[in-house]
């Protein structure tokens, strides 16, 4: 593996939660640097100067590692998202806006600067679907709320809410989905913003 050793430090005096986060932040480094696949407890171990022992008193396994470190990637588009959800004095139709492009970005950049990123993400489909599963249904309260907003204002006049912000949600799988962005990214998908504008016109009266 290529990547630097981290400082010498006495693992021993460490509070746990720190030691736990020095264990992510070079078990995500490593995974996209080398793949995740790739990475082994022992290699993460190494680079830390620690034992795999030592590792295993944070983490039962390789997948517990990898779960939390896809948690920390999810909570941290989550909080992005509630932040454009809930921005004062917009309307719900701008905010279904900005959470859509603010989704589809992050996943291109993060595909961009990471080309092993879907790795990741195709291997908790698998073996950590549960992780991802609570990411979805997470984003999906969020569209929910903003459709339901937006029929209380009477910007929306849809009769079922979470049904509509249900099919909002499914409709943009193909510009949030890690591998989708990164292995097809031009597979005759139209622009992301006339499939916002699409999908907000079906939300809107007809009168």
């Amino acid at each position: 593996m290529n990547i630097a050793a981290a400082p010498v430090r006495d693992i021993i005096d460490d509070i746990a939660p720190t030691t736990r986060c020095r264990i992510l932040a070079t078990a995500e480094q490593a995974f996209r640097e080398v793949g995740y696949q790739k990475t082994t407890v022992a290699d993460i171990a190494k680079i830390l100067r620690m034992s795999p022992a030592n590792v295993y008193r944070f983490f039962e396994s390789k997948k517990a590692i990898h779960e939390a470190v896809l948690k920390r990637l999810m909570d941290e588009t989550e909080q992005r998202v509630a932040l454009a959800a809930i921005a004062p004095g917009r309307t719900a139709s701008d905010r279904i806006t900005s959470v859509i492009t603010l989704l589809h970005e992050t996943c291109v950049e993060r595909c961009n600067a990471n080309p092993r990123m879907h790795e990741m993400i195709e291997a908790a489909i698998t073996e950590s679907w549960d992780v991802c599963r609570r990411h979805i249904d997470r984003v999906g309260s969020v569209f929910a709320t903003m459709v339901t907003e937006g029929v209380e204002s009477g910007e929306f006049t849809v009769a079922n809410p979470i049904l509509a912000a249900a099919c909002i949600h499914t409709a943009i799988l193909r510009y949030c989905h890690p591998a989708l962005v990164s292995h097809y990214p031009d597979a005759g998908a139209p622009p992301v913003a006339a499939m916002i504008d699409f999908l907000i016109s079906g939300l809107r009266s007809r009168s």
